[in-house]
């Protein structure tokens, strides 16, 4: 069965190369020229910005894809790691330069933006149930540190962008797919533009029963984008988001045979199986979320531009933890969340002793208010049991930040920048049976970052930079190392120094390229530490870091419609220093991330409709755990790690355009070509063991596109 699925793989890419080699300007990677990029903030050149920057088009995120995460896009993006697509409980693990790869749910390290809008909480958590792939227009990926204009970035930044309307005529859109492990997904969207307003709604539903046992998932999600001209020179955007997701279930880590223990007895050959005490206790969660933002450009004159946003987020969350014997704990959670903020931006360029220099400045003032309630869980029982915890979770984050790009020659450019952050926890216990465990903490951190960018040729771009970053604690690593509630007053912020040096450019013949070299000093990392008597992961500063890599790229258009894209990321960050329970483990790797990751793609579009992408992902062996306390309290060294793994996936298909004004796309996938055994995710220091979440084998989905315009 392999052997024909390859060959249909490659017939179809043949198809096309022996077709008419019209004119290919529709090909959907047509990025292959220059790139304007705004995730510094201000728009410029993709290769005129001194740092890792990735950009990854329209076509490549939605063009007969699944669309159930992101990481279907951005994995061609080098110093990128990202896993845990069919676990929808414990959110997508996105890691940059190792940054993130500690998260025990959620994403931590990196900054996501949507439309400018945070998608990353004050505390540094954030998710990506909100991000609606169906009406994502382009990503904008910075990595290294970017605190120097983004607050807490240990690891850099995805900005993502939504469609705008067509100015030229407005459209509806229709798109159903299903799939194996009874995926079913509809979509309908709609845009345009009338007079000053450009619209443009997206509505998508998503059920999907799971590979595993007990992994559930429905979610309806509603993302709609509204710009006014106001004239030729200012605009009024608003942004509303919708989120409704009664179900995400979560099978569970599975053991290892090498990882029996006093918590992991048995250990489960079959991939499919969920942790029994996930299905006894019902690990679920529902989310409810509203998010609405604006945000006003104006343009005053050439050289002055004025950027203003303001948002609200309102987040219900409820969760039901697998946590009980042997351990009492508050395994209910309800979260009542609001998060609000907003910012201004001022843009001044002019020349400056008659070279080109840009200021920008600007301000950030985000918080984020939690009401948390803790009940007790019932195994084999629906029943909510007593309160257990009961606390107002406050996180306050205000920042001001001054960048200037000024160009010493035509071809050397100099940037400077640097920003200061408040960053203040305070946690209020309302439930004082245990005693008043209230708590603050307050992080004052400067970030300052200096690049050159010299250009010595066409297609020839150098550059270095130096950077300093800080992460602190989130609301839930503040957990105390004793029960339920209360505060950790002993943790410090994560702090990075980051040295970078790099080439890009795009050269003649369709070709762009990028290489960058790092070394990254980490001081005070955040690591877990143990579990307390509320079943709580606890943190500490246990360690130091040095984290070296080297980055490559590379895109190129062989033949007319053929595009090209091949990635490789070399990572090799261990631990300088780490003191587990009086004991020191210096040299251990750090968990979560493989050493050599490897991408290559071949995506061919025929101006008559045909599409075919076909891309190959090679993942090194990922450790699972660096030295730990265990929930039996047993000091484990580092010892498992998950296998390495080759991964192909192929998706095909035909958009016909009648003579009307009709649009149809069909589109057919294969996932896991080579019914690949792997592990989909790890759960790093996982307490009992249960270290691993394994992937779908080989799975297919297909769907139908109707577009009227």
């Amino acid at each position: 069965m392999n052997k024909g699925v390859l060959f249909l793989a490659f017939s179809g890419i043949g198809f096309g190369i022996n077709a008419s080699a019209e004119d290919f300007t529709g090909s959907a990677y047509k990025q292959l020229g220059d790139i304007t990029v705004s995730a510094t903030r201000v728009e410029k050149s993709l290769y005129e910005v001194p740092a890792s920057v990735g950009y990854v088009g329209i076509d490549a995120i939605q063009l007969g894809t699944q669309r159930l995460g992101l990481d279907e896009a951005l994995a061609k993006i080098p110093g990128l790691f990202m896993t845990n697509r069919y676990n929808f409980n414990q959110d997508l693990r996105v890691s940059i330069r190792g940054f993130g790869s500690r998260s025990t749910f959620g994403i931590r390290g990196v900054k996501l933006y949507v439309d400018g809008i945070p998608n990353t909480l004050p505390d540094g958590q954030g998710g990506v149930d909100s991000i609606d792939i169906g009406s994502t227009d382009h990503i904008e990926v910075i990595r290294g540190p970017s605190s120097s204009i983004y607050g807490a970035a240990s690891g850099g930044v995805i900005n993502i962008y939504t469609e705008d309307g067509p100015v030229d005529a407005p459209f509806i859109e229709g798109r159903y797919t299903v799939g194996s492990n009874d995926l079913f997904q509809y979509q309908v969207k709609t845009g345009g533009q009338k007079d000053a307003l450009n619209y443009l709604v997206n509505l998508s539903r998503l059920e999907l029963e799971g590979y595993r046992d007990h992994s559930e998932t429905e979610n309806i999600l509603l993302n709609s984008k509204l710009r006014y001209d106001i004239d030729d020179s200012s605009d009024l955007t608003l942004t509303a988001n919708i989120v409704d997701s009664p179900k995400a279930e979560d099978p569970g880590g599975l053991c290892s045979p090498k990882s029996a223990s006093a918590f992991c007895t048995v250990y489960r050959p079959d991939p499919r199986d969920a942790q029994r005490n996930n299905v006894r206790f019902g690990a679920d969660e529902s989310v409810a979320q509203q998010q609405v933002g604006l945000i006003y450009r104006k343009a005053i004159g050439e050289k002055h531009e004025i950027t203003a946003r303001n948002y609200y987020v309102f987040r219900d969350f409820n969760a039901n933890l697998p946590t009980g014997a042997p351990i009492s704990t508050g395994g209910i959670i309800v979260i009542d969340r609001v998060f609000v903020g907003g910012g201004l931006q001022y843009s001044f360029s002019d020349r400056m002793a008659g070279h080109r220099n840009r200021l920008t400045t600007g301000f950030d003032i985000d918080s984020q208010m939690d009401d948390r309630k803790n009940f007790t869980n019932n195994r084999d029982s629906s029943v909510i049991g007593p309160l257990v915890l009961n606390q107002d979770e406050d996180v306050f984050n205000w920042g001001i930040y001054l960048q200037n790009e000024f160009s010493i020659t035509d071809n050397l450019e100099l940037t400077l920048g640097v920003r200061y952050d408040e960053v203040e926890f305070e946690f209020n216990d309302r439930f004082l049976a245990d005693a008043d465990q209230s708590g603050s903490a307050t992080f004052k951190e400067w970030s300052p970052q200096a690049g050159l960018l010299w250009k010595l040729r066409d297609g020839i771009h150098l550059y270095g930079n130096i950077s300093k970053s800080f992460e602190t604690p989130s609301t839930r690593e503040f957990a105390s190392t004793t029960g339920p509630g209360g505060f950790n007053t002993t943790l410090n912020s994560q702090t990075a120094t980051n040295y970078e040096a790099g080439v890009k450019g795009l050269l003649p013949g369709n070709a762009s390229y990028q290489l960058s070299l790092f070394t990254i000093d980490v001081t005070d990392e955040l690591l877990p530490a143990g579990t307390n008597l509320g079943g709580s992961t606890f943190f500490s500063n246990a360690g130091e870091t040095t984290r070296n890599g080297i980055e490559a790229g590379l895109t190129f258009r062989p033949l007319p419609g053929l595009d090209v894209s091949l990635a490789y990321t070399y990572s090799d960050f261990e631990f300088d220093t780490l003191v587990i329970a009086g004991t020191s483990f210096a040299g251990e790797r750090i968990p979560g991330v493989p050493v050599h990751t490897g991408f290559a793609e071949f995506a061919y579009h025929h101006p008559a409709g045909f599409f075919s992408v076909f891309d190959v992902q090679f993942v090194d062996e990922v450790l699972v755990n660096n030295a730990f306390v265990d929930d039996f309290g047993a000091l484990i060294p580092q010892s498992e790690a998950a296998d390495d793994y080759t991964l192909a996936n192929l998706r095909m298909g035909y958009t016909a355009k009648t003579g009307g004004k009709i649009e149809f796309t069909p589109f057919f996938g294969i996932n896991n070509l080579f019914d690949q055994k792997y592990t989909g995710n790890i759960r790093v220091n996982e307490s009992r063991h249960r270290y691993f979440d394994t992937a779908p084998e080989l799975n297919i989905h297909a769907g139908l596109s109707i577009r009227y315009q």
